[in-house]
């Protein structure tokens, strides 16, 4: 008799992964006239692994239309190609009667299936969203603020089959482990006095996370001490930087403080500004990240100066990157902070850094569909920020 395989199955599933976004256009009045294909753009979401914008033209898209159109468009921000979608484009009406303009691809049949976007920069959207008039005499104008709400439904197919049970593994607690070790000072063989605050900790431990400690305790002439004077960090600071030693976690304290910054007190203050240059004197390249990525959601107008000198003085990569791209794109109102004033004086290098990337931004805006004309070249050809002319006063 034959032998027989055993039977099997799968399933292919193919649905959406869907995100939102909701971006409010803030002085409506003054973006028109900016020109008829210039765009006000929200900033990047991610909806099932492409970045996504929304683009608002308050003079329209299409020159044909003279203006009597505001046009708006979602565009595939990112690398991808053939990326199918659905989408939807939500006006809202401000007065509360709900009575939102929608333009939406959900909830209904497509006979040709969803939307293909072909490359990075192609886009859907309507060149007659809404007549201009009309628009400006609605309830979806309110105070000057129009706001759009997005929904991204990226399709994606994928095969499953029935598994077997898992067993599920917990996270990792060696953190705990040694933040423990660290508690109670067991078998610990090296003090530091941090002006004049005392702490244990353990020599191996240190070695075996900084690079620096390393070279002191095996390589240098700290081998033989018992207790170590470090006069360049504040105590507050230093045991926050045991505690990741130990833990592979920043403390409350900088997690709190990281995310209620004060906008009165100057970045480089806070502790994670001090634990990051900790981090680069010390070696600790996963602390050093931990504090650019809280560092960067403190980027703002008045920071951005000031966060990019700290991150080009203590060899923060991203961080740098991330602030002179912010710059770049918002560089008439960078220009007018005190902090761009500390950098024209203090930092020649990061200026000419800046120059750099508004010439990549330029090149972008070229090549993809992003903006065709970045704040900077209008600044230098005489223009204001919404690209009007401005007469040189004498």
């Amino acid at each position: 008799m034959a032998e027989t395989s055993p039977s099997s199955q799968s399933r292919s599933l193919t649905e959406t992964v869907n995100g939102s976004h909701k971006f409010v256009i803030q002085g409506y009045s003054l973006a028109k006239g900016m020109g008829v294909g210039k765009h006000i753009a929200s900033d990047n979401f991610t909806v099932g692994g492409y970045q996504w914008a929304i683009y608002f033209y308050p003079d329209g898209k299409n020159p044909e239309d003279n203006s009597a159109y505001v046009s708006v468009f979602i565009a595939l921000a990112s690398e991808g190609t053939d990326v199918r979608a659905l989408f939807e484009l939500t006006l809202v009406d401000q007065s509360g009667k709900g009575k939102h303009k929608v333009h939406s691809h959900f909830d209904r049949a497509l006979e040709s299936g969803p939307y293909t976007l072909k490359y990075r920069g192609s886009m859907w959207g309507y060149k007659r969203f809404f007549r201009r008039n009309l628009l400006e005499s609605s309830d979806y104008l309110k105070d000057d603020c129009l706001k759009i709400n997005c929904t991204v439904g990226v399709v994606v197919s994928a095969t499953d089959c029935p598994r077997l049970h898992s067993i599920r593994v917990p996270e990792s607690d060696i953190g705990a482990h040694f933040g423990v070790l660290l508690e109670n000072m067991e078998a610990s063989d090296i003090t530091f006095d941090v002006a004049g605050q005392k702490f244990r900790a353990h020599k191996l431990v240190l070695a075996a996370r900084s690079p620096l400690f390393r070279s002191e305790f095996f390589d240098g002439l700290e081998e033989d001490k018992q207790e170590i004077a470090v006069t360049d960090l504040e105590p507050k600071v230093f045991k926050a930087m045991l505690h990741f030693i130990y833990r592979d976690s920043l403390t409350e304290e900088v997690e709190s403080v990281s995310s209620s910054s004060s906008c009165t007190s100057p970045v480089s203050d806070t502790l994670t500004a001090k634990l990051l240059a900790a981090a680069d004197r010390y070696g600790l390249e996963r602390l050093r990240m931990m504090c650019e990525s809280h560092l960067c959601k403190d980027i703002s107008v008045n920071s951005v100066a000031e966060i990019l000198a700290l991150a080009d003085r203590y060899h923060a990569t991203e961080l740098k990157e991330v602030c002179l791209r912010f710059a770049s794109e918002n560089l008439a109102a960078v220009m007018r902070s005190d902090g761009f004033q500390y950098l024209k004086e203090n930092c020649p290098a990061l200026q000419s850094e800046l120059l750099k990337t508004i010439a990549g931004c330029e090149e972008d805006c070229s090549s993809g569909g992003a903006k065709s004309r970045s704040v900077w070249a209008q600044l230098s050809d005489g223009g204001d920020t919404n690209g009007r002319r401005v007469r040189q006063r004498s």
